[in-house]
């Protein structure tokens, strides 16, 4: 390992870690613009179906109106996976229990009855899809700054479509690229780097929010990451901004780190690992500090520090 610390070129102390109470709140007003944000379509759907549903004169009319099948499921409580093993006479029975247990007795507010009960079973499905909406932020924000880096240093970049499985020839103008990647890869001097997002280690069996390899070839194969030599560096993301849930999330992500040194102590190579979390809490910045201090971790940031991101970044495309 060399003995330059990188960190020491962004923070200089633990107080430096700790999350402002300014970068707290702002956090907070982004995730709730991002929720917003997803819940739209949901929201002009309930807007669609009040709509439609307004035609009936009574509940039991609703059957009979063309296009708003779906969303009665919905509404009585049958998500989409659960109908996909429903036969069509099930599904009826299931609007006719919501008609008879729900909208009847709401009499002639029925309409607004099943535009609720349409957004309550939505808004569950929504809430798990977001539960984990503010990795996925911190994710893309290190995906952009990643490309970012890339891009002033005049080097080429691919990334890695999630939902294609390709790889695609990245263009520094595509605003949209941190929403769609799972990785991405460039070129250091006679090597590719990779860096894959969240992906499961065969040798250490479990997950890792950031894996850094090296290889010879162009093409990124799953197959390196069953082999110790190929990574040069591995780090845990946090991108949850509650000060609450920061000491869980050091917790989370410092068992992480510690099962990947004892994953690597098996072998005879000693990658870098790194920490870049959001809410960063005094006794949490300290311990990562002292373990920054004795060599534990080699980098470390706070994600809601523009300069910090930027600079653990650079030093990523550069090892």
């Amino acid at each position: 390992m060399s003995k330059i610390k990188p960190f020491l070129q962004h923070i200089s102390n633990s107080k430096d870690l700790v999350t402002p109470y300014e970068q707290t709140r702002a956090g907070f007003i982004s995730l709730a613009l991002e929720r917003n944000r997803k819940a739209t379509p949901t929201v002009i759907e309930a807007r669609n179906l009040n709509t439609l549903a307004s035609k009936a004169d009574n509940p039991m009319d609703l059957l009979e109106i063309f296009g708003i099948r779906n969303a009665l499921l919905t509404a009585a409580g049958v998500s989409n996976k659960a109908a996909k093993h429903l036969s069509q006479s099930d599904k009826t029975t299931a609007i006719k229990g919501l008609i008879e247990n729900f909208l009847d007795p709401a009499g002639e507010k029925f309409v607004e009855e099943l535009v609720y009960r349409f957004l309550l079973t939505r808004g569950d499905s929504l809430g798990g899809s977001l539960r984990n909406l503010a990795g996925k932020l911190a994710q893309q924000k290190f995906t952009r700054t990643i490309i970012g880096m890339l891009t002033i240093d005049g080097r080429d970049f691919n990334w890695l479509d999630k939902r294609s499985k390709k790889w695609i020839k990245g263009n520094k103008n595509d605003a949209d690229i941190e929403y769609n990647a799972s990785g991405l890869n460039w070129s250091l001097e006679s090597e590719i780097r990779y860096l894959i997002f969240n992906r499961k280690i065969p040798f250490i069996g479990n997950n890792v929010d950031l894996s850094i390899l090296h290889s010879k070839f162009n093409k990124y194969d799953k197959e390196l990451l069953k082999h110790p030599e190929f990574f040069i560096a591995l780090g845990e993301l946090k991108g949850g901004i509650d000060p609450a849930g920061a000491d869980e999330h050091w917790k989370t992500a410092r068992t992480s780190l510690t099962r990947i040194r004892d994953a690597f102590n098996k072998t005879e190579y000693t990658p870098y690992t790194f920490f870049a979390g959001a809410a960063i809490e005094k006794k949490m910045a300290e311990e990562i500090w002292e373990q920054l201090q004795d060599g534990t971790l080699n980098n470390a940031a706070n994600i809601t520090n523009h300069d910090q991101i930027a600079s653990i970044c650079h030093w990523i495309i550069t090892i």
